[in-house]
């Protein structure tokens, strides 16, 4: 029997099966998850792996019918979908292994996966806004390729998927959401997380919903068949719950689960049946599987261990120049010229967020009228800051450069496993592949009376993450120039913080008498007031502090004789050490200021790195009261850093001069 081309059908366990062709999908699938837990038994293998054992008609239903341009995006639980799109065993074993030759060089492994527009990633629920964005850019695409999407029941626990649920149905997104219904959310049973009906939750977004089980792939197949065609005719999602099993463990041996239940899930299933009713077909098939998968584990061995470590390149020398700033203007003006600049440039920059369209332009009114000067390429959101970030991500991917607006500051962290678990490890654990050209615009900042919840600095808690840079703006260097810059060529998610209370003051090159403003030649440039006269001191801050530390240096001169400079970066992460280091140097003091809280702040950073490469110089910080804003006027400009306490700290720093 000509079993790799024959399309006769056969009936197998009460279940017909179209073509042999689809069975040695299905078959080859769980020979390879079978390998794979031999594999780490023998310890070949490291880490963990998820198999999908008894899940295998899923993938091969769903890619029977999907066309090149399609997307996948798949879960922890990936290799099913994966090799049924793809067939490629060889790049799969060498991934999870590590090896050189796998198809992301051995950085995503067992659930990172990218390849052939198929994507995988392993955070529960955070998936589906990315594959939402994915949808929408083909959507704007405007041809016919279509997103898939592959959840499991346990997912129903996350907010990102009810987010993204309403998004979908109110944008009218080709998107078809999978979701493999095996009962169980790790070891968790269904009837202790899940109530209500799994299919009334999309349709209560008004979204179309069908459902079938492993049990019968043929019926599978055909049902997934017309929902595809559905999604790609239509241009609107549909939610497909497909009823199966895991018949192994979630990882590799921690099941918990009755012993008689998994079996008779074992009896039910297709592929195993088989192998007593149908020897004559799937003993053949096995050997020639088997033989495929010796040589796949074989090849991909031959390739080495992945071992190149991805490093920073050397800062380059660094020159300072006057840069004036030729329209001035207020803030949010240039912020807005910036932007609007960007749109006429490049059809692929567009923007999202809450009530940013015209007439109402944004909380700040920074977008204005652009909703107007550019139909459909700006759109309001809902408030869903997880989603609408991940959608982001998914824009990016797919080749366009959003550029999305957290309301306020103190929002941001709601979208924070979207930019730590997302956006940020893309690019490096997709092998380079990708990148996500994705700018998060936020506000933040007190002194505007807004409270607790609306007046924080929180960027130190998304300093650090490898992939991605951080901005902060401030008035001495035309916003409009480093949105211009960042846009042109964008390489990485970016998230730019602007200060509340600088939208409204002049961005000016205006300085002290005495003083120049001179900016270094980083792309995103390091302000720095300079004076003639030897200084005794280096003040450094970050976005709307440099009006406060503008005020200390006048008061440190006219009273009490101390000559201060100051040094602005734009880009604090990563941070331009080395040339802020080449300043500090010719006065061995720094003072640090930052209007967020102290305890692991951007100011113990830059504190630490400097220390380690000289110890020499003198330091000291200023930065918030170790509480909440209050609302008070009083006493949050108390809490808040001010031109007198930073007078006085440099005082102290001062002392020995």
């Amino acid at each position: 029997m000509a079993l790799a081309s024959t399309t006769e059908p056969v009936t197998l366990a009460n279940s017909t099966i179209p073509e042999i062709r689809l069975l040695r999908k299905a078959l080859g699938i769980r020979l390879f998850e079978q390998r794979l837990l031999k594999l780490f038994s023998e310890g070949r293998l490291f880490g963990t792996v998820h198999t999908c054992i008894g899940q295998e008609w899923t993938g091969v239903a769903v890619a029977e019918h999907l066309q090149p341009a399609d997307v996948i995006f798949s879960n922890h639980r990936c290799h099913g979908h994966y090799l049924a799109r793809t067939g490629n065993f060889e790049g799969l074993f060498a991934e999870i292994m590590g090896r050189e030759a796998g198809i992301c060089a051995g950085r995503g492994g067992s659930q990172h996966i990218c390849d052939s527009n198929v994507f995988s990633n392993g955070i529960q629920g955070g998936i589906m806004p990315v594959s939402a964005g994915i949808a929408y850019a083909q959507k704007i695409e405007d041809g016919n390729a279509i997103t898939v999407v592959f959840i499991g029941d346990g997912t129903l626990g996350e907010g990102a998927v009810y987010e993204t649920l309403n998004i979908a149905s109110m944008w009218g997104l080709p998107l078809l959401v999978i979701l493999e219904n095996n009962l169980y959310a790790q070891s968790t049973s269904q009837k202790q997380t899940l109530s209500g009906d799994i299919l009334a939750r999309p349709q209560a977004f008004g979204i179309a919903t069908m459902h079938g089980n492993t049990w019968e792939p043929t019926s599978l197949i055909a049902s997934v068949g017309k929902a595809v065609e559905q999604v790609r005719e239509t241009r609107q999602p549909l939610f497909f719950r497909i009823d199966t099993y895991r018949l192994m463990a979630h990882s590799k041996s921690d099941d918990d689960r009755s012993r008689d239940e998994v079996e008779g899930y074992w009896q039910r299933d297709v592929l195993h049946s088989a192998r007593e009713t149908h020897r004559e077909v799937m003993e053949p098939l096995t050997a020639e599987l088997e033989q495929m998968l010796d040589d796949a584990v074989a090849q991909a061995e031959k390739s080495p261990l992945s071992s190149e470590l991805e490093t920073s390149l050397p800062e380059p020398a660094t020159t300072w120049s006057e840069t004036l700033i030729e329209e001035k203007d207020r803030v949010v003006n240039r912020i807005y010229a910036g932007l609007r600049s960007a749109m006429e440039q490049d059809e692929r920059v567009i923007l999202l967020g809450e009530d940013i369209e015209g007439p109402y332009g944004g909380a700040f009114k920074v977008t204005k009228d652009l909703s107007q000067i550019f139909p459909g390429r700006v759109r309001n959101t809902p408030i869903s800051e997880l989603a609408i970030t991940g959608v982001s991500n998914g824009l990016a991917l797919r080749g366009m450069h959003p550029v999305t607006e957290i309301m306020f500051g103190d929002f941001v962290m709601l979208a924070a496993d979207q930019w730590i678990n997302h956006a940020a490890k893309f690019q490096y654990m997709y092998a380079n592949q990708v990148t996500v050209p994705l700018v998060l615009r936020t506000p933040m900042g007190g002194k505007r009376g807004y409270g607790p919840t609306h007046s924080q600095s929180l960027e130190k808690h998304l300093l650090g993450v490898p992939g991605t840079q951080v901005l902060a703006l401030h008035n001495r260097y035309d916003p409009a120039l480093i949105y211009g810059s960042l846009m042109k060529d964008i390489d990485r998610p970016t998230l730019v913080i602007e200060n509340k209370v600088l939208y409204g003051e002049k961005a000016s090159s205006e300085a002290i008498d005495g003083y120049k403003w001179f900016h270094s030649s980083h792309r995103f440039p390091i302000s720095y007031l300079h004076t003639e006269t030897p200084s005794d001191l280096v003040i450094l801050c970050m976005g709307g502090m440099l009006s406060e530390v503008e005020k200390a240096i006048g008061q440190l001169f006219l009273e009490h004789d101390i000559i201060a400079e100051a040094l602005c970066p734009t880009q604090i992460f990563p941070l331009q050490i080395e040339a802020i280091l080449s300043i500090v140097r010719q006065s061995g003091r720094l003072l640090l200021v930052e209007e967020g809280h102290g305890f692991c702040g951007f100011t113990a950073e830059v504190l630490a790195e400097i220390y380690e490469r000289d110890p020499n110089v003198r330091i000291r910080r200023v930065y918030s009261h170790s509480q909440h804003i209050p609302s008070a006027k009083p006493l949050e400009l108390e809490v808040l850093p001010n031109a007198a306490r930073i007078v006085r700290e440099a005082l102290v720093l001062g002392a020995d001069r």
